[in-house]
């Protein structure tokens, strides 16, 4: 049995020996506080089907950061929260907004003994990384739990919203996305022209990749801002992006090149190096200095809280 498991379970059976052993019968008062996790709502205690489950104000531990990411949207910020798997803390592009958010590990291998000293009201899973052990969850509060592979970002807002009481926030959250991409939309165009044809690459440690058109960033890129993907970008939808290696650039034909530069020191002197070859120098993309950094933390997130600071990314980079 996984230590953590363990630990959890050797709490609650010392929880329910104490409290049988005492000396003195609970109050009234004491006897209501133990019994309120079987008394929750029934919808906070399925999986995503319910609605308006729990009071906005409820102490939420979040075992997802997209999750985490889409309450932020909300204006709600969790009581804790799992952290990124590489940084092993929040995410930077969010990190000030969690100020005093206890942090209860990482998705794949959560400190069970975090989330359980938080004693939260209520808990939101990720069915895809905690989906089978949501029963071992529902011993500590009644819990939620949300397939974030299917659908889009603005599903998963909506769904949250109507478990929090929050639906109208999530409608103008997404009406005013709308709006923003379609200024952001305006500022590419005016510099790149509508026919314009883009590609996104990301640089790593090992790897050149050419981002295609799932998600993270095809959605936004090609249907939210709905720009022209480049030669073969299109080719790319069974995975999020293909490994290429530099010499096939030339073949994309891309009038723009949007990077994203993985965190560390590897990732950034191979594209430096990469930046120093001929055949990056004779691209058209870069010989018409059209190619745009971004900011790949906000990118790479998607939620509805990325998604919107990578549009205010795009519209600071055009906008100049």
């Amino acid at each position: 049995m996984n230590r953590k498991w363990l630990a959890l379970f050797v709490s609650l059976i010392v929880f329910v020996v104490l409290s049988a052993c005492g000396d003195t019968a609970p109050s009234n008062q004491q006897a209501a506080e133990q019994e309120a996790p079987s008394q929750a709502p029934t919808e906070s205690t399925a999986t995503d089907t319910g609605t308006a489950a729990h009071d906005a104000n409820a102490k939420i531990a979040s075992m997802s950061i997209h999750i985490t990411n889409n309450l932020l949207a909300l204006g709600i910020k969790p009581a804790g929260s799992v952290v990124g798997g590489d940084a092993k803390d929040f995410l930077p592009h969010v990190v000030d907004q969690l100020q005093g958010v206890a942090k209860l590990g990482v998705v794949t291998d959560p400190d069970m003994e975090s989330v359980l000293a938080l004693k939260p009201d209520v808990i939101y899973l990720d069915e895809v990384y905690s989906g089978d052990d949501q029963a071992k969850f529902e011993k500590i509060a009644p819990s939620i739990s949300i397939d974030m592979d299917q659908g889009t970002w603005r599903d998963h807002l909506n769904r949250i919203a109507q478990h929090v009481g929050k639906e109208k926030e999530a409608e103008a959250f997404i009406k005013e996305y709308a709006d923003q991409a379609e200024h952001v939309q305006t500022l590419i165009h005016t510099e790149l022209g509508k026919d314009a044809k883009v590609m996104a690459i990301r640089m790593t440690a090992k790897e050149l990749r050419v981002m295609g058109m799932k998600r993270p960033l095809g959605p936004i890129l090609f249907e939210d801002l709905a720009l022209n993907p480049a030669a073969g970008v299109e080719k790319i939808t069974e995975e999020p992006y293909a490994v290429i290696s530099q010499e096939v650039l030339p073949d994309f034909d891309a009038d723009a090149i949007f990077v994203i530069i993985s965190k560390g020191s590897e990732a950034k002197a191979r594209f430096d190096e990469l930046a120093t070859n001929r055949v990056w120098q004779n691209l058209k993309a870069v010989k018409n200095n059209h190619v745009y950094v971004l900011d790949g933390q906000k990118w790479l997130d998607y939620s509805s809280i990325g998604h919107r600071m990578a549009l205010d990314d795009a519209e600071k980079l055009f906008a100049k």
